[in-house]
């Protein structure tokens, strides 16, 4: 299994694989062609709260990502997650985001969680 992480940004390369958007919202100033998102699986994604809490201020990541597991807990994002290890089964799979940081995004939490 294979899973990888990279801005969304970027441009895409072959070794991607399956691109999975892994925000909310759609990243801003990138047409849809330019990104090849083959899946946008809203349900992976930190709910609006969670993002706004992060984002807030001096917030600590540790207890983001003890947070974001546990709404990745929940039942629809369970299947989700089991849909994009499936795909992982199969070939590449690079999970996408816009941040700016992403080794300290719920990108990396999500790769972390995928590869369990």
């Amino acid at each position: 299994m294979s899973i990888r992480i990279r801005r969304v940004y970027e441009a895409p390369e072959p070794e991607d694989g399956v691109r999975v958007l892994v925000d909310r919202l759609w990243p801003r100033g990138l047409s849809k062609d330019a990104a090849r998102v083959d899946e946008w699986p809203k349900g992976l994604t930190p709910s609006t709260e969670l993002r706004r809490w992060y984002h807030a201020g001096e917030r600590s990541y540790e207890e983001f990502a003890r947070r974001y597991e546990a709404e990745l807990a929940a039942p629809e994002a369970t299947e989700l997650l089991d849909e994009v290890r499936a795909l992982a089964a199969k070939g590449e799979v690079t999970l996408l985001t816009s941040s700016k940081t992403p080794e300290q995004s719920h990108a990396t939490v999500l790769a972390r969680l995928l590869q369990e």
